[in-house]
Order: C-alpha cells, then sequence, then structure tokens
C-alpha cells in the first residue's frame, strides 16, 4: 500500500479540497456536523493491486476522529467466451465521524454489479472506530 500525507491548516478547514485533502465532511448529515470532530490532517493508504483506498484523519491532539474507505471487487466476464472484460462484482463505501460524546456516526454504502457508484447507504453509531 502507498500512504499520503495531506493536511488542512485551521484556516483552510473548509477548503481542503483545493489542496488535494479529502472532502470528510461529504456524507455528514446537517444535523451532526456540528457534534463530529474536524481533522486537521489526513493520511491516505491506496492498493496498487486493486482499486481501494483507506483515510484516516486526525484532530488537533492527533487522535483519530475520521475514517473512510473504499473498494471494488473485480471479475472478468465473457458474453461469447472469447472476449473477456472486466466488470464490478461488488464494493464497499464507508465514511466515519467520531462525535464530541466519543460516538462513532458510520455510513456504509455498498456497490453491486456494474455500478460503481454507491447505492443508498445507511447510518449506524458505534463506540469503536471502525477497522
Amino acid at each position: 500500500m502507498l500512504a499520503t500525507i495531506r493536511s488542512c491548516s485551521p484556516e483552510r478547514r473548509s477548503g481542503c479540497r483545493d489542496d488535494g485533502a479529502p472532502d470528510w465532511a461529504a456524507g455528514l448529515p446537517v444535523a451532526w456536523r456540528e457534534m463530529a470532530e474536524t481533522p486537521l490532517h489526513f493520511v491516505e493508504y491506496r492498493e496498487y493491486e486493486m482499486p481501494a483506498s483507506r483515510c484516516l484523519g486526525y484532530d488537533a491532539d492527533d487522535k483519530l476522529c475520521y475514517y473512510a474507505h473504499q473498494y471494488l471487487i473485480e471479475t472478468c466476464r465473457s458474453d461469447d467466451d472469447e472476449d473477456f472484460y472486466r466488470a464490478i462484482d461488488g464494493g464497499e463505501t464507508m465514511r466515519a465521524w467520531r462525535l464530541r460524546d466519543e460516538r462513532w456516526l458510520i455510513l456504509r454504502q455498498p456497490i453491486t454489479d456494474d455500478c460503481t457508484s454507491p447505492k443508498r447507504g445507511f447510518y449506524s453509531f458505534s463506540t469503536e472506530a471502525p477497522r
């Protein structure tokens, strides 16, 4: 895996996408934004053998406060047993935010069939950070 460190200075927190850092608030419900800890720097891991990545965001105390991963499982298919092509078999997109009360708000979105965009997801709470 390849790791990349990206930072957002306090004055640029809302514009992190301009310097390449992930849009950590995407998918976070408006009602929960005030409760979520704001990540100041990120470490991103990318898998080189398959379409997969993981992003970890850390707060001012260098404590994990944001987690995201995505992956696609590909397969080879053929319509005529002569020409093969790659197709998406499944996958997942997940984002999680640490709230000020130390709970984690988690959004999971499955990816199915040949559609690489995530399906409608669901939210849940956890007392532990995702792994």
